[in-house]
């Protein structure tokens, strides 16, 4: 199969969908792969690392959606690349379209197959496609936030590990998996208080073993005000499988906030979890509600292009494969990752969608 991965055009998102040498195993295996002119750079990996493993280099968007039959990207597509897919095309990218009825309906009506990675979900119902970039982003909130609390940033002065003759900074975190665990852990290891609001009982368990200046709590609705009105930092990381984010505070709640406290919502690609949260780029990446500052940014990966794309190329490759042999409908997690195709709404959580 012809494979196309094209340069992502998200604003400063600096990832690609596949490091060399992930592409070189593809031609191996057969396949013809081509790469947009310099979608690497910004992560490290220049064409020639390409060329010389076998990959084509096409000269522009136009002429890699040309050639690939099965589109390999990162990011959900964008006004460039909308106008370049065709209904031929499978698209295999993170897609997070609950939020996004105008691209949804885009999507439909060009009819061609998206395969999200967010929703590729095994039979355990773990999503390992959106795992490493959960982690990842779960770092950066808590390396973003510890920058906005300082006062230069407009924050409240605050460090959060203290120190001797100072109180330690309280971070809560909303959602134990794999981004709110990641939040968690290096809050902690930083010296942080943290609380971690969760519903399950392992997950809550394994937070507590992270070490004792974490607790975690069941999110009853007083026990979250009273828990997010004491917070330096607070980050959501709330995931219903391809819908949109339930939301875990409310505007009152963050009246209640200190000035200069910091906001981050790693749900935001599903639409966000704080009730004050909208979208923002790396570009412009925060705003002030009520004195606190919300950081939205929907690509928080994107941030460190070179190890997020080493992170996701290993996590997809497989997967590439697979949907590259032509034999993938018989792949339950794939099929589950179907989020749209010949213009209809595939997946469970987007049937209630308006368009």
């Amino acid at each position: 199969m012809r494979i196309g991965v094209p340069k992502e055009t998200k604003t400063l998102e600096g990832r690609v969908a596949l490091v060399p040498e992930a592409a070189g195993d593809l031609v191996k295996r057969g396949h013809e792969v081509w790469i947009e002119k310099d979608a690497g750079i910004k992560s490290g990996f220049k064409d020639e690392q390409y060329s010389r493993l076998g990959v084509h280099i096409a000269p522009d968007a136009a002429a890699l959606y040309e050639k690939g039959e099965l589109i390999v990207k990162v990011k959900e597509p964008i006004a460039g690349d909308l106008a370049l897919l065709r209904k031929d095309h499978l698209l295999f990218c993170y897609l997070h379209l609950a939020p996004e009825p105008a691209l949804t309906k885009r999507l439909l009506d060009i009819g061609l197959t998206g395969v999200a990675f967010e929703t590729v979900e095994l039979e355990n119902g773990e999503l390992p496609l959106l795992a490493p970039m959960s982690v990842i982003a779960g770092k950066i909130a808590v390396q973003v936030g510890t920058h906005y609390l300082h006062q230069p940033m407009g924050g409240k002065g605050k460090l959060l590990g203290g120190l001797p003759s100072t109180e330690r900074g309280k971070v809560v975190v909303f959602g134990a998996g794999m981004a709110g665990g990641a939040s968690a852990a290096l809050a902690a290891a930083g010296g942080s208080n943290v609380v971690v609001f969760e519903k399950r009982q392992d997950r809550m368990e394994a937070m507590m073993r992270l070490g004792n200046n974490v607790t975690a709590l069941y999110p009853y609705d007083d026990l979250v005000a009273k828990e997010v009105a004491a917070a330096d930092l607070v980050i959501g990381a709330v995931l219903v499988t391809g819908a949109v984010a339930p939301h875990v505070i409310t505007r009152q709640m963050m009246e209640d906030m200190e000035d200069g406290s910091v906001l981050v919502d790693i749900s935001i690609d599903q639409g966000g979890c704080f009730e004050t949260s909208r979208p923002t780029t790396w570009k412009e990446p925060t705003y002030v509600e009520e004195g606190v500052t919300h950081f939205c940014v929907t690509n928080m990966p994107g941030a460190v292009p070179q190890t997020s794309s080493q992170a996701i190329c290993a996590a997809i490759l497989p997967w590439v494969n697979k949907l590259a042999s032509g034999s993938w409908r018989d792949n339950a997690a794939l099929v589950k990752g179907i989020n749209v195709e010949a213009g209809k709404l595939v997946h469970p959580a987007l049937q209630d969608m308006k368009l």
